[in-house]
């Protein structure tokens, strides 16, 4: 019997982009790119999840073109013709079955380490040569290496557009780059990049403001934000919804057309006397559109997550809250990361209602492309 899932399966529209619902595919990295190009096993991996019925897939990381953005083996480049070429294939055949997709175009900061490919001996770039509070790593950038490093952002979102895909998500969060200037813990800088949140800010803000300019008003641009670091799952970036409301503001009148809020767990209030997590919070701040994401599907923490029992994977995985909460429009669209990386059907099955055919996760698909 099939699954009441209603708001789910409506379309969703802004701009030029017409998705068939409101599911997207999180971006996850996969370190299956020798050489950083995608090949055809990269390209038959996200037709699997276009063809099980996702609306929109984001791709995994992919690296701008900046010496210094890679900071993990294997992980595609989004600049060079043959990465591009590679990318061309896998837009195409996500079209094919009906899909639309998003490159994630990010650079690691100071979460890379010397001796990491593609050049061993290209450190890691920071606002403030930090990896973590107090936990030094890399250079600290100079005003050129920023503005080098917007340039490459904004070239990517150039190629994104030119290659057919429906629009591009920069990553903002889980203390990589641009969430290092965010960060008042990792941003010590006194220039107009650090102090103040304004400060910190502009250079996320100056990212999305070049991205606009190159690929124009009709062009989706996600921005992908969390509060939690993969150096401090308890960081903060604001405590409260007035401080979330300055932080968007800016973003907003750069460009932003689509925050995607990250979270570890979809179900769990951001503040104090609502039930509202971050991507409803966000989403009423600012008036923008909103995708919420965390352990959809699953029934553990993030690090450890794995399904319960088959019958319990949909009933314990929080589909109910879920449906209520987009019922109510607290956000538009939802991703779903480890289920659909497991099971590249687990749409189509959560919607026909065959619980007994969901697969349960194990984490040896985290070292498998299928």
């Amino acid at each position: 019997m099939s699954m009441n899932l209603g708001p789910i399966f409506e379309p969703f529209e802004i701009h030029n982009l017409r998705l068939r619902n409101r599911v997207a595919m999180a971006p996850m990295t996969r370190n299956f790119s020798p050489g950083n190009v995608p090949n055809q096993k990269v390209v038959d991996y996200y037709r699997r999840r276009a063809e099980g019925g996702v609306g929109l897939l984001i791709s995994e990381g992919t690296t701008v073109n900046h010496d210094a953005a890679s900071g993990y083996p294997n992980v595609p480049f989004f600049h060079g013709d043959e990465a591009l070429a590679g990318w061309k294939e896998v837009v195409d055949a996500v079209h094919e079955a009906g899909g639309a997709i998003f490159p994630q175009l990010w650079h690691v900061g100071a979460v890379r380490k010397e001796g990491t490919e593609p050049n061993a001996s290209v450190p890691g770039y920071s606002p403030s040569g930090l990896f973590a509070p107090g936990k030094p790593n890399g250079k600290a950038m100079s005003k050129e290496d920023i503005d080098d490093v917007i340039e490459a952002f904004a070239d990517g979102a150039q190629d994104a557009q030119a290659l057919g895909f429906d629009g591009v998500e920069i990553h903002g969060a889980h203390g990589y780059l641009l969430d290092q200037f965010l960060w008042e813990g990792t941003n010590q800088r006194d220039d107009e990049y650090g102090g103040s949140m304004e400060n910190r800010l502009r250079f996320v803000v100056e990212i999305v403001e070049a991205v606009r300019g190159r690929v124009g008003p009709d062009f989706p641009i996600m921005l992908r934000f969390s509060q939690w670091k993969q150096q401090d799952y308890e960081a903060k970036l604001v405590t409260t919804p007035e401080e979330l409301e300055q932080f968007l503001k800016p973003l907003v009148e750069a460009g932003v057309d689509i925050f995607h809020a990250s979270t570890r767990r979809f179900w769990e209030p951001e503040f104090e006397g609502s039930n509202l997590n971050l991507a409803g919070w966000t989403q009423k701040l600012s008036g923008k559109p909103t995708m919420s994401v965390g352990s959809v599907g699953l029934t553990e923490d993030f690090i450890s997550g794995t399904f319960a029992s088959k019958k319990e994977a949909v009933e314990q995985s929080g589909i109910d809250e879920l449906l209520e909460r987009m019922s109510n429009h607290e956000f538009e669209l939802i991703a779903v990361g480890r289920a659909l990386l497991q099971d590249p059907e687990w749409l189509i099955k959560v919607k026909e209602g065959r619980i007994d055919d969901v697969e349960a996760f194990a984490k040896k698909s985290l070292t498998k492309l299928y």
